[in-house]
Parts: structure tokens; C-alpha cells; sequence
């Protein structure tokens, strides 16, 4: 298990922590360590926030990947960063990173009802869609959608765990998304499980952020079904409370 992993790869729920700026780089960017903000990748959007410090405080709009897949913490524009140096307290938008998690765990389980491949998809803090590779659009979107709130209202555990890039390529079958390669780069790579071990309902690679309980995900609603090309199907989910 790698051991320089960011925060919130620790725990998805902390939403401030103690952190040193120890680069500015030359695009307007700056990185904090440990890391509390999640970076845009895997189609979940990047952590907004701010940062404080004694007579300072910085709005953090956007976080991006870096060099080697770190965190760059993006300024609003006229939001003085802090020097390289300076100890800062880092504080989430609260209700956007919630809203990822919830969504970013609720499209999983939508691959789990729909069993197709998964060809892109993409995650807001209200809403989120996969593509798939099927050749039809599923018929009955009322039973779909009944289907996939039965697996979220069963309260399922979802948990990681970490497996070495030489066990993934063993086990091909775990990765579920053709468009997005597993996060990779440390020599192991992280594991999110929904259910048990012993009654497990999903296993697939992801760095993103997640709920613990499915039942914190709330109340869902299917929306569009799009024909996005001869082989590609795209379905639309929105939280609903």
C-alpha cells in the first residue's frame, strides 16, 4: 500500500486540514502538502475552497492535475495565494465535494444495473452521465431507474482496499471504464468496493472521491437516454434531494 497518499484519498469526509504551500508554479497555480483537494480526473471535477493563514485568506476556484498527477490548487481570479512557505489551514467547498461523492458512487451502481461496458461519462456536485457501449438503449427507464434505487436504499458499505499494477493486469475484468485508464503511477492501484466481500455488488479501480453508505446518496432520477453513435448509449442521473 503506497504511503504518501493525499488526504482525501484517506478519508473522502475531511473537509479541513494543516497544509504547507511548497511550490507556486509559473501557470498561476499552487501546490499545498498534504493535499486535502481532490484534481479533476476519472470525470469528477476538481475541489473548490479556500485557503487561510494569519492576515491571509485565498479562494481557491479549481484544482487540476499536476506534474506526476499531484494537486494544483487554482486561485479565483484577484485571490492573493500564499507565499511558498506559509502554513495554511485548507477548507473544502463542503456541499460541491458531497454532491461529487454522491454522484461519483450512484454512477458506479448505474454500471452495475446497466452490465456494458463504460465508455466516458462525467460527474457534477446535482448530476452525472455514463456512456456505454450497447447497442440499445434500455426500454423500460422506469424499472431501470426502480432497479438502481433498490441497490442504493439497501445501505450498502463501500470501502477501498489496493492491489499492485501487476495484479490488475491480471485481472483485466476489474476495469469497467474503456476511457479512462485506472490511476496508476505509484505501482498500486486503489480499489473501491460497494457491499460486502462476502455479498459484493461492485469492485472496480477509481481515485475518485465516494459516499460510505449507499444509502447516502438519496433519492435518484434517471433522466435523457442519448444515441451517441452506432455502439455508444448515454444515460443521464440526477439527484433528486
Amino acid at each position: 500500500m503506497p504511503t504518501d497518499k493525499p488526504l482525501y484519498g484517506e478519508d473522502a469526509y475531511l473537509c479541513q486540514a494543516p497544509g504547507l504551500v511548497v511550490e507556486h508554479l509559473a501557470e498561476g497555480g499552487l501546490v499545498v502538502a498534504p493535499s486535502l483537494f481532490y484534481p479533476t480526473g476519472g470525470g469528477q471535477p476538481g475541489d473548490a475552497g479556500s485557503l487561510s493563514w494569519p492576515g491571509g485568506r485565498c479562494v481557491i476556484e479549481n484544482t487540476v492535475k499536476g506534474p506526476g498527477g499531484g494537486s494544483v490548487l487554482i486561485p479565483s481570479e484577484g485571490s492573493e495565494p500564499p507565499p511558498v512557505g506559509t502554513e495554511v489551514t485548507q477548507e473544502l467547498d463542503w456541499p460541491r465535494r458531497f454532491g461529487h461523492m454522491r454522484v461519483h458512487t450512484a454512477l458506479h451502481l448505474l454500471s452495475v444495473v446497466v452490465p456494458f461496458d463504460v465508455s466516458g461519462g462525467s460527474i457534477s456536485a446535482t448530476k452525472g452521465r455514463l456512456d456505454f457501449n450497447m447497442p440499445e438503449a434500455p426500454t423500460d427507464k422506469q424499472a431501470l431507474q426502480e432497479q438502481l434505487q433498490m441497490l442504493i436504499d439497501q445501505d450498502l458499505e463501500v470501502t477501498q482496499s489496493w492491489i499492485t499494477d501487476t495484479e490488475l493486469d491480471a485481472n483485466p475484468q476489474l476495469v469497467k471504464t474503456m476511457s479512462v485508464s485506472p490511476p496508476r503511477g505509484s505501482g498500486h492501484v486503489r480499489l473501491v468496493r460497494i457491499g460486502s466481500a462476502q455479498e459484493q455488488v461492485d469492485l472496480q479501480p477509481c481515485g475518485g472521491t465516494h459516499v460510505k453508505r449507499s444509502a447516502e446518496i438519496g433519492k435518484i432520477r434517471l433522466g435523457k437516454m442519448e444515441k451517441k453513435g452506432k455502439e455508444n448509449r448515454r444515460i443521464y442521473l440526477h439527484l433528486e434531494d
